[in-house]
Order: C-alpha cells, then sequence, then structure tokens
C-alpha cells in the first residue's frame, strides 16, 4: 500500500519538474571530460534550465546513468526530461564544414582554425608520431563534413585522413590497370592533384588528365604552372594575388616540372573523386597542350603551331580586361 503512493509522487514530480521547462532562450551547454551528473545538475540550477537537480539526476538515471561530453544547444521551452535525454544519448549540437577541393594541407588547416566549431590546435604536440600528425598533401578527402559542434580540428583532419584511406583501399580492391605510365596510388593521386588545380569543371579534368599522360608516354616535361607556385609558396599552393613569372618557372625544385621530368614526387593538393576518375579514365585524345580560354575553360591543341595561336588568343583576351 506504501508503493502506490510513491509511484504517484514519482509521476507528480516528473510531470511538474520534467516536463515543465524553465529555458527561456536558447543555450548552449557544454559538458566536458571528467564532469558528474551532480555537477551538471548544479551548474543547470544555477542557469535556470531545470528547476530540480534531484529530477534531472532521476531523469538521467531512467535514461542508463550517464552524460556524455560535448556542446549541446537547448531549445526554448526544453523540458528536464528531454535535457536527460540529450545529455544521456549524446545528441550534440552539429556544425557541417565544406572543404574545398583542391586546397592543400596548410590551406586546409587554416579554413580550419578560422572555423569557431571545432576546438585544440591543427598542430601535434611534440613527440607524437600519430598518422595526422605528419600528413602529406594527398593524404585527406575533401568533402562536407558534419560532425559534432566541439570537436578537435585534429581529430577532423583524421577523420579527413580516414575517409582518404577509404578511397585507396576501394581502389586496391578494384585493382583497377592503371593508364600508362602510372605505376602506383601516389602517382595516381599526383597526377589528380594537378588536373585538379587546372580546371575547375568537371568535363574538362579527363581532357586535361589525357594531356598530361600524352606528354609523360611522349617522355614531354609536363610544364604545369601548379606546380611551379606548389615550390614558389613552400607548399601553400596560393600566389596569393601575385602573378606566376617566366622567371618563377626556372625556381629549383623537384616540384618544377619545367626543369624536371616526369611528376613531381608526391601530390601538389587534396583531390577529390572526379579529378581521381579523370585520371584513372582520362579521354581517348591526342592533345599535347591547353592554356586557358577566358572563359573558365581551356582550349586543346595536338601541336605547338596551334597551341601558340591559342596562347596568343589568351593574351589579347588578357589584355582586353585590364
Amino acid at each position: 500500500m506504501i508503493v502506490a503512493p510513491f509511484i504517484i509522487v514519482l509521476v507528480a514530480m516528473l510531470f511538474v519538474f520534467g516536463i515543465h521547462s524553465t529555458v527561456q532562450k536558447p543555450v548552449v551547454f557544454t559538458i566536458a571530460r571528467g564532469d558528474t551528473v551532480s555537477g551538471v545538475a548544479n551548474r543547470l540550477l544555477k542557469a535556470k534550465l531545470i528547476d530540480s537537480t534531484q529530477v534531472f539526476k532521476m531523469s538521467v538515471r531512467l535514461h542508463g546513468g550517464k552524460i556524455q561530453t560535448g556542446q549541446y544547444d537547448i531549445p526554448i521551452a526544453t523540458s528536464t526530461w528531454r535535457i536527460a535525454d540529450m545529455f544521456a544519448n549524446g545528441r550534440v549540437a552539429s556544425t557541417t564544414i565544406v572543404i574545398p577541393e583542391g586546397l592543400t594541407i596548410k590551406q586546409i588547416k587554416q579554413l580550419l582554425l578560422q572555423s569557431t566549431s571545432l576546438t585544440g590546435a591543427v598542430e601535434c604536440a611534440a613527440g607524437n608520431n600519430a598518422p595526422v600528425c605528419n600528413l602529406r598533401d594527398g593524404d585527406v578527402f575533401p568533402d562536407t563534413y558534419t560532425v559534432a559542434r566541439g570537436t578537435s580540428r585534429l581529430a577532423f583532419l583524421d577523420l579527413m585522413r580516414k575517409k582518404m584511406v577509404a578511397v585507396k583501399d576501394t581502389w586496391q580492391k578494384i585493382n583497377r590497370k592503371l593508364p600508362k605510365p602510372l605505376k602506383n596510388w601516389n602517382d595516381v593521386i599526383t597526377l589528380a592533384s594537378i588536373v585538379q588545380k587546372e580546371t575547375p569543371r568537371v568535363r574538362e579534368m579527363p581532357i586535361v588528365a589525357s594531356v598530361y599522360l600524352n606528354r609523360l608516354n611522349k617522355k614531354m616535361r609536363l610544364q604545369a604552372d601548379p606546380t611551379v607556385v606548389y615550390a614558389l609558396t613552400d607548399g601553400l599552393g596560393d600566389m596569393q594575388g601575385a602573378a606566376l613569372l617566366r622567371g618563377h618557372l626556372q625556381i629549383d625544385s623537384p616540384y618544377n616540372t619545367y626543369r624536371n621530368a616526369g611528376l613531381p614526387p608526391a601530390p601538389i593538393a587534396n583531390v577529390g573523386q572526379n579529378a581521381i576518375r579523370a585520371v584513372l579514365k582520362p579521354a581517348d585524345t591526342n592533345y599535347l597542350f591547353f592554356v586557358a580560354d577566358g572563359q573558365g575553360g581551356h582550349k586543346f591543341s595536338r601541336d605547338y603551331a596551334t597551341h601558340q595561336k591559342n596562347h596568343a588568343d589568351w593574351r589579347e583576351i588578357k589584355k582586353s580586361k585590364q
């Protein structure tokens, strides 16, 4: 006979304190590693987000007894029961971060540092040899990522790295035959990074890839401007408004494809599926040259005489825009 009144009281408490809300404006609430249920309950009460620490702790127990770290968006009129549910089940606030294709590791790190939704540094502490601490260009996969707000920047970089590992693993399972003269994954991603930097147009990528493959097979130097930019900027990949001049083409670097035959030693940017696909399945052409057409695309040619004419056209277009 004592149990029934207790249940009535319990139901009443849950109704009054669990359904009723004191949240009068949207709040971002953070649970850090090591926070206890009691400590969180006291902070919620102090912030006037709940009426009773006991009801909150009881609600947490009914949801499994544990709370998860992270940042939580608590909307207006959120009940104590709902807050407990969010914390117990880790329904953390999320953020969407877009990493464009063609950025270098240095540029990606700059982008992540600008995001207020992520936390921590982009460089590892001394002595840390985790894979994310030794990233090279070509190691991460540009994409749109949705992660918990408050995710560390190193964890985000590692997520990108793992996605590129998955792309590589899929490629290896397919065991696709490589176009000559490419020999391995590094060759594929290195050429894909040049293609990625040369054109933003997906439909052009297989044609650009074919130009460079044709040049490689004919033992011609690639003479790709983006590789020179990479060398000049110490891996940043952005001239930041400065013009690429003829004298720059003489820079002494293994990435200078005007002075060195073959592919550069490693990728010059981080690439998406379209650039990778373009290299693995290039267009069937005998083009050896291309130059900008002034409309965001390129003119392709089979011989140097036509290329010179196309180049002259491009110079006239640039003059008219000055």
